[in-house]
C-alpha cells in the first residue's frame, strides 16, 4: 500500500452494512423461460450487450470462473466468455495457469455472470474439458496481434521478478513477430468448454424477494426448471 493510500484516523469509515440497492426490476416467471437454458442465456446475453451499449453493464461477457484443486481449495477469477452454443460455454487460457491446473485435477467448475446494472446474474455449474486444437487455433487467429504475443509472453500464474521482465519478453516476441505476421498458437494455450449441469437465472426484486429459476439437467435428457427461494 502506498503512503497516500493508507487509512488515517481522520478518514471516514465506510460501513458496507449501510450500502443498499433497492431493486425494482420486473420479475422472472416460469412461463417466460425458453425450453433450453442456452437459449435463455442467449436472450439475456443479447439484452446485456444492449445494456452495455448504454453504459449500464460493463463487459457483459465477463464471468467469474471458480475452480477447486485436488484438495478442494477454491479459487476464483474473472475471465472473458468467448463462445457459447447448445453445448456450453467456452473460454481460453494458459494450460499451465492455476485454473487450468485445478481443472486438470477437478473438472467441476462454476461460472457467474454478474450483470449488476440490470439486477441480474446467471450462475452455471458444470464440468470443463479442453477444446480441440483446431477450435483453439481458429479462435487464436481472431485475437489482436498484441494479445497473440501476450499469450506467449506470459507464463500465467507463475511468479516473476518484475514488470520489466514481462515487458522484455513481450518486446522480444514483438521483434520476432512484427505486426501483420501470423503468430503461432502456443502449445500450452487453449480453450475449455464448460458443459452445464445447472443454470440459474437470478432477477433482483423488491424487498430482497428475488426470482431464482434454475434449469437442472435430467439423466434421461432434457431439463427441468425449479424455483429457488431467495
Amino acid at each position: 500500500m502506498r503512503q497516500d493510500d493508507r487509512v488515517t484516523d481522520h478518514d471516514p469509515i465506510l460501513d458496507p452494512a449501510t450500502m443498499r440497492k433497492h431493486y425494482r426490476a420486473e420479475g422472472l416467471d416460469e412461463t417466460e423461460l425458453a425450453d433450453h437454458p442456452m437459449e435463455q442465456f442467449a436472450r439475456w446475453f443479447i439484452q446485456a450487450a444492449q445494456a452495455a451499449e448504454q453504459g449500464a453493464v460493463y463487459e457483459p461477457n465477463a464471468m467469474v470462473v471458480s475452480t477447486a484443486d485436488a484438495q478442494g481449495r477454491p479459487s476464483s477469477r474473472t475471465v472473458l466468455l468467448k463462445q457459447y452454443d447448445e453445448h456450453g460455454f467456452v473460454f481460453f487460457t494458459n494450460y499451465e495457469s492455476r485454473k487450468a491446473c485445478d481443472l486438470a485435477a477437478n473438472p467441476y467448475v462454476s461460472l457467474l455472470f454478474p450483470w449488476h446494472g440490470m439486477a441480474r446474474q446467471i450462475v452455471v455449474n458444470g464440468t470443463a474439458r479442453r477444446t480441440g486444437r483446431d477450435e483453439t487455433a481458429a479462435y487464436f487467429r481472431t485475437r489482436p496481434h498484441g494479445s497473440q504475443l501476450g499469450a506467449w509472453a506470459s507464463a500465467q500464474s507463475s511468479v516473476i521478478h518484475s514488470r520489466a521482465e514481462l515487458d522484455a519478453a513481450y518486446d522480444e516476441l514483438a521483434a520476432r513477430h512484427p505486426e501483420g505476421e501470423q503468430v503461432p498458437v502456443p502449445p500450452n494455450w487453449g480453450g475449455f468448454r464448460v458443459t452445464p449441469q445447472t443454470v440459474e437465472f437470478w432477477q433482483g426484486r423488491e424487498n430482497r424477494l428475488h426470482d431464482r429459476l434454475r434449469y437442472v439437467a435430467e439423466e434421461a435428457g432434457g431439463w427441468r426448471v425449479e424455483r429457488l427461494s431467495p
